[in-house]
């Protein structure tokens, strides 16, 4: 029996449905496993979508989506959250694996939706030690802190999370089948603070953090400056690296990156992997979306859903 993945396919006026079905067309996909989507018809039947491609659960729209256009709405957001939080119950109550095509989060906002985003929600529904983490091929990274605004990631990076974050990614790293995982913390500051000139989180948080890991038999390394840590990284220095926000893990992975990546939230009940891209509002309905995130992320969540959970 092929696994049963469950698929919420995005806000219905972006490029999830036409991701999702693209995937849902390659030949990997189809033998990989049985897609149950849950998702606005009409978006995904304008697709491509038909009844051979695999089990559809329907979140009608209150208004037709049919001559739409692409961009945030409240019912594209209202929609989108529906469909996701439907996908979870489900993974939750069967263990089977859920991918995730993307939402916009000003839509969400549109519709009144309290979450920010995907992990928000699952971090309180699914799994309070939810960390979210980027994987394709050898490059692993994972995010201590997630949807902030910039000034507001130093107040943010505590010992207890920045650890937290640590112990999760480390757990994460050997289900995939690495053993004694080493990974590389990024410093905050450019070259790690240069001993407090640009600042002192490296002092103060991430290098008692360091070693706190390293009187537990962890193998961590750093803070590191993230430049010089992440070109280490793709030559295959270390199994992964933490890094403190957003843009210190995805800037550097998407330009190193060789092979689709996988976003994963690593620390729940069951597997939750999507694309790491967006909504691209500006390309949707164009026939223009590269499904291959996608493909990517569905064939994960099936293998992981003959092993061992993340």
């Amino acid at each position: 029996m092929k696994p049963l993945v469950f698929i919420s396919t995005g806000d219905p006026l972006g490029i999830g449905p036409e991701v999702t079905v693209k995937a849902l067309k390659n030949p990997l996909v189809q033998q990989a496993c049985q897609p149950v989507l849950l998702g606005e018809p009409c978006s995904l039947v304008r697709a491509g979508f038909s009844d051979r491609l695999g089990r559809l659960i329907s979140m009608d729209a209150c208004e037709c989506l049919q001559d739409a256009a692409p961009g945030p709405t409240p019912v594209g957001g209202l929609i989108s959250f529906k469909a996701f939080e439907l996908a979870c119950r489900l993974a939750s109550k069967t263990g089977c694996s859920l991918v995730t095509a993307p939402i916009s989060k000003q839509s969400w906002a549109l519709a009144d939706i309290p979450y920010t985003g995907h992990t928000e929600f699952l971090r309180e529904k699914a799994g309070k030690n939810a960390l979210m983490m980027f994987v394709s091929g050898r490059l692993r990274c994972a995010l201590v802190t997630e949807h902030f605004a910039l000034k507001e990631v130093s107040s943010l990076l505590t010992k207890p999370r920045v650890l937290h974050a640590a112990r999760e990614f480390i757990g994460a790293l050997e289900k995939l089948n690495i053993q004694n995982p080493q990974i590389a913390v990024c410093a905050l500051n450019p070259h790690a603070g240069d001993n407090g000139k640009f600042g002192s989180e490296e002092q103060n948080c991430l290098a008692p953090v360091v070693k706190m890991l390293n009187r537990k038999k962890v193998c961590a390394h750093g803070p590191l400056p993230a430049d010089s840590l992440w070109l280490a990284h793709a030559r295959g220095r270390y199994d992964g690296v933490l890094c403190m926000y957003h843009d210190q893990a995805l800037m550097p992975l998407k330009i190193a990156a060789k092979e689709p990546i996988v976003h994963i939230t690593a620390g729940l009940k069951f597997t939750r992997t999507s694309p790491a891209h967006g909504t691209a509002f500006d390309i949707a309905g164009k026939n223009q979306a590269d499904e291959s995130s996608m493909i990517s992320a569905i064939l994960f969540a099936a293998e992981r859903s003959k092993q061992q959970q993340i």
